[in-house]
């Protein structure tokens, strides 16, 4: 691959795995500690991610158990759970904090696919950007000592890179509905 056309290359896989990161937050039914991922819990006065104060695993199929180093910190994680968008409510022993995860109905499971198709067009929007990007600097080049045939074949190169993450993007986006609407 042409040096130019790397960078450009490094910024579409970014937005790429940025959506797969995205789309391991959406839960669909089934518990996935990912979801818990975004959740800041406050460690004495720092911001820290539930999965470094403690075990996260999933017993069974719809449910996540947190278990704290510091059973001081089941007030603070169940407060930062309740606070945030997860829309579950935790309940602890004392010991260990449970998530359990509703089925989904019919409707709920539509507006997740709605969600990730919105957020797999953001995708694509941001893929687009990073090609035009491309092809402005790739116009710039004219009147150097790079030959109107080089160019050429650049943008054509950008074109089949920005179609190769297209196709990437629509199957993840098709996958994650698959996998939401399965019940």
């Amino acid at each position: 691959m042409d040096e130019r056309m790397k960078v450009y290359d490094e910024k579409m896989t970014k937005t790429y795995n940025n959506l797969l990161a995205e789309f391991g937050a959406i839960r669909a039914g089934r518990a996935n500690p990912h979801v818990l991922d975004r959740i800041m819990v406050d460690y004495y006065g720092t911001p820290t991610p539930i999965q470094q104060v403690g075990n996260v695993n999933v017993p069974e199929a719809r449910m996540i158990q947190i278990q704290p180093w510091d059973t001081s910190m089941l007030k603070a994680i169940t407060k930062a759970i309740q606070t945030s968008d997860l829309g579950i409510n935790p309940t602890n022993d004392g010991r260990v904090i449970r998530l359990v995860f509703p089925e989904l109905t019919e409707e709920r499971r539509k507006d997740l696919v709605k969600e990730v198709k919105k957020k797999g067009e953001g995708a694509k929007v941001a893929v687009r950007n990073i090609r035009r990007d491309a092809n402005d600097a790739f116009k710039k080049l004219k009147g150097t000592d790079v030959s109107e045939d080089t160019i050429k074949e650049l943008e054509n190169a950008m074109q089949k890179l920005t179609d190769k993450y297209m196709k990437d993007i629509d199957s993840a986006v098709e996958e994650k509905s698959k996998e939401i609407m399965t019940v």
